[in-house]
């Protein structure tokens, strides 16, 4: 159990500097690939989470929020490249 504690705060660790690269991110490409990377390592926080209290709801949940951060990136890469 000791070492789901390690992982759960290694993944927060990413996603703290994930966030720093969000808030400092000289452009909006940068900004987007720190948010996507957020979502990514709170995919895998809701798997161990899952795993830790043995609510495996929590992996339907983590599968539809990656979907949904997946179609929120695309249309925001979509809206960079085309600068409408």
């Amino acid at each position: 159990m000791t070492i789901l504690i390690v992982f759960a705060i290694i993944i927060v660790l990413g996603m703290f500097f994930s966030f720093l690269r969000m808030l400092i991110g000289p452009t909006a490409s940068d900004r987007a690939v720190a948010v996507d990377t957020i979502t990514t390592t709170t995919v895998a926080l809701l798997v161990l989470l899952a795993f830790i209290f043995e609510r495996y709801v929590y992996l339907d949940v983590s599968l539809v929020y990656a979907l949904l951060a997946f179609v929120g990136l695309v249309a925001l890469a979509r809206y960079l490249e085309r600068g409408i």
